[in-house]
Parts: structure tokens; C-alpha cells; sequence
């Protein structure tokens, strides 16, 4: 369980800097690249961001519901916001920041980058919302105490 444990804290952390840095740098940035190159752009982005956050997103997944499986027999709430927070991560990216890409893919539109940028929020304050849910979930656990 404390692998299981730690590779949750490693994809989260992971996550948590990356969203960051999506929504403060990245998704701004994306406001300057011509509109003819937009498309191009998009679909690029799309493209390999998929094979660096698809891996980590499922293994964060994965790794949380392993962890709640196992904790539901002495159960704690904090796995349970943790899993609560990846339910509106998931959502929020299969109904808001995908149609969103895909929208940018075909040809800028300032509404559909208003809207990624803007909905975005969601992922991250739920992302930085797990990131202190499993450091309180390794601090609490045996790992967390030394042993």
C-alpha cells in the first residue's frame, strides 16, 4: 500500500505543477500564436501533451482508487475528497477542456479559448486541492510518521 501510496503523491504533485503551469503559462501563450498557425499548433499540442498527461493521468487515477478500495475498510474521508476531486477533474477535461481543444484544432475562436482558459480553473484548483490531500494522506500514514 505504500507504493501504491507514493506513486499517487508523485502523479498528483506531478499534475499539480503541470496545471500550473498550463494555466498560467501555456494556455496564455496560445493567444499569440498566429491564426493561421493555430490549427497546426493545436493539433501539435494535442498531440503530445496527450503522451506526457495520459500516462500520469491514469496512473494518478489508478493509484487513488487502489488507495480507496483499500482504506474503505477503515474509512477515512480524506481518500474519499481525493476521489471526489479527480471525479470533477475528469469531467471538467472530457466536457469542457476537450470540446474546448477540439474546437481549437479546426480554427481559433476567441470563445473557445475563453472558454479553455476560463474552465481550466476548475482542473487546477481541484488539482491543487488533491496535491494537499495526499501530502495530509502521507503525513498520516505510517510512511508519513518515519516507520
Amino acid at each position: 500500500m505504500k507504493l501504491i501510496l507514493l506513486a499517487q503523491v508523485w502523479a498528483t504533485l506531478f499534475m499539480v505543477g503541470l496545471i500550473w503551469f498550463v494555466q498560467v503559462v501555456h494556455y496564455p501563450l496560445f493567444a499569440h500564436v498566429g491564426r493561421t498557425q493555430f490549427p497546426e499548433y493545436e493539433r501539435l499540442h494535442n498531440q503530445f501533451t496527450t503522451w506526457i498527461v495520459g500516462p500520469v493521468m491514469l496512473l494518478e487515477l489508478t493509484t487513488a482508487m487502489a488507495f480507496l478500495k483499500d482504506t474503505a475498510k477503515g474509512s477515512t474521508w480524506l481518500p474519499w475528497l481525493g476521489a471526489i476531486m479527480l471525479f470533477v477533474i475528469w469531467i471538467t477535461t472530457a466536457t469542457l477542456s476537450v470540446p474546448a481543444h477540439n474546437s481549437l484544432a479546426i480554427a481559433f475562436s476567441p470563445a473557445a479559448y475563453q472558454q479553455l482558459v476560463s474552465t481550466n480553473w476548475i482542473r487546477t484548483v481541484a488539482w491543487t486541492a488533491r496535491g494537499f490531500i495526499v501530502i495530509a494522506l502521507v503525513y498520516r500514514s505510517p510512511c508519513g510518521k518515519g516507520a
